[in-house]
This record gives structure tokens, sequence and C-alpha cells, in this order.
């Protein structure tokens, strides 16, 4: 059975350059052995990818061994889904930028985080293409 999206569909690819998902099948799917929870897909900023590394996950830097190509601004990435909430925390309490926020696919994004982050919220932060 496929797995459905954040609105309710079918879970749409998130993207396949760079590959991304736990499985690097270019999707946002569950795995039991995902303990990051990569269901959420984002676009980075360059202030996400610098917020990211500020706290201690280095994002740009490829690492080969771990099939991770290294992310510019732009790029689509399954991203774990507690360092997406840390950003929007961050926004609140350290008045961070909004951009250091990635905007969300929706239709890339799994049900499953739906559990933690709820519908508006995601909405207010949709990736508009």
């Amino acid at each position: 059975m496929s797995e459905r999206n954040v609105l309710g569909g079918e879970l749409a690819t998130c993207s396949a350059d760079p590959t991304t998902g736990f499985e690097r099948d270019g999707c946002c799917g569950t795995h039991p052995d995902d303990r990051g929870r990569h269901e959420l897909c984002a676009v980075m900023t360059e202030e996400f990818l610098t917020f990211s590394e500020a706290r201690g996950n280095d994002l740009v830097t490829p690492r080969p061994e771990f099939q991770f190509p290294g992310l510019t601004p732009g790029d689509r990435w399954c991203l774990c889904l507690g360092r997406w909430v840390e950003a929007l925390d961050a926004t609140r309490t350290e008045r961070l930028p909004e951009t250091t926020v990635p905007p969300v696919v929706l239709e890339a994004t799994n049900e499953a985080v739906l559990d933690s982050v709820e519908l508006e919220t995601l909405e207010t932060h949709a990736y508009d293409v």
C-alpha cells in the first residue's frame, strides 16, 4: 500500500536530484529503522543550512559513504522532522528569521508528521512554486 501525504493524497516524490529519502528512493517514506524520521520534504534555504550546521548537522559537505551529496539552497530533501521543528521553535524563541524554517513541499511530506506538527503549521510554511 502506498504512503499518503499530509493532504491525504498519494505521497509524491520529494527529489531525485539529489536523491533523497531514508531509502534513497526519492520519497519521504516511513521506515522502522529511521530514528531521525526523514518524513518531511523541505526546500533548503541558506539560512536553514547555516542553522543546521550551527546545531551540529552539516548538510552542505558531501558524505559519499552515506550516499549524501551535500545540499545547496533550492535542493529538496527529506529532512529529519525534529530538525525542522527545532528551526521552527528557534524562530519563535531566538527570534531567528522565518527563512530559517525551510519551506515544506506538502504533496511530498508524509502524513506521519501530523502526529507532531499540525497541518495548519505546515501550510503556513508551504513551498510556493
